[in-house]
C-alpha cells in the first residue's frame, strides 16, 4: 500500500513536469516584451535592441498614464543609441502606474510594459548656522543622565545592589563546596 501511494505521487509529478513544456509553448508571443523598463526615483528609462535606424531615426517611446488610451496621448521621447542598444528616458515623473510603449521607426512595436513609479524621495537641506555661545556652557559627558535624585532613592538603589552582591556571593560559595549526603 505504501509503495503504490509513492508510485502514484511520482507519476503525478512526472505528468506535471512533462506538461510544462507544452504550457510554455502555448503562451502567446505578445507576452514577451522586447523592451526593458527601469525607474530610479522620478526618472523612467527604457532600453531595447529591437529597432533599426530608418532615415536617421530609431523610433519613439511613449509614457502613458492610466487615463491615457493610445500612443499619441503619452509623453513621447525619441529613441537614441546605436544598432546594439536604443534608449529613452523621462524625468520628473510623478508617482503612479504607467505604461511604456516603444514603436520603432519602421512602424513595428518593440514592446509594451507597465511600470510603477514610487516618486522621488524628499530632498533635505541641512545648513549650519552660527549661534552665540551657550549661556550655561557645554553639558557633555552624562548624556541627559544627570538628574538630582533624592536621598531615599539613592539609599534604596544601594540596598538593591548590595543585596544582589551578597546573594551572588552566597550562591557561588555554596556551588564551590562538594556535594555531601
Amino acid at each position: 500500500m505504501r509503495n503504490s501511494s509513492l508510485f502514484l505521487r511520482s507519476g503525478l509529478t512526472v505528468a506535471a513536469a512533462s506538461a510544462l513544456p507544452l504550457f510554455a509553448a502555448a503562451v502567446p508571443a505578445a507576452a514577451q516584451s522586447g523592451i526593458s523598463v527601469s525607474t530610479t526615483g522620478s526618472t523612467v528609462s527604457v532600453t531595447t535592441k529591437s529597432c533599426t535606424n530608418v532615415n536617421g531615426s530609431w523610433g519613439t517611446a511613449s509614457l502613458l498614464t492610466s487615463s491615457q488610451a493610445n500612443f499619441s496621448q503619452g509623453r513621447q521621447v525619441s529613441l537614441s543609441g546605436t544598432s546594439a542598444l536604443q534608449s529613452a528616458a523621462w524625468s520628473s515623473v510623478r508617482a503612479g502606474t504607467y505604461t511604456v510603449i516603444v514603436i520603432c521607426s519602421n512602424g513595428t512595436t518593440a514592446g509594451t510594459q507597465s511600470v510603477v513609479v514610487s516618486g522621488a524621495s524628499p530632498t533635505r537641506t541641512i545648513s549650519a548656522t552660527a549661534t552665540a555661545t551657550p549661556s550655561r556652557g557645554v553639558m557633555g559627558g552624562v548624556g541627559g543622565g544627570s538628574r538630582d535624585y533624592g536621598t531615599l532613592t539613592l539609599v534604596g538603589g544601594g540596598v538593591l545592589v548590595g543585596t544582589g552582591a551578597v546573594v551572588t556571593a552566597l550562591y557561588l560559595r555554596r556551588k564551590s563546596k562538594p556535594y555531601r549526603l
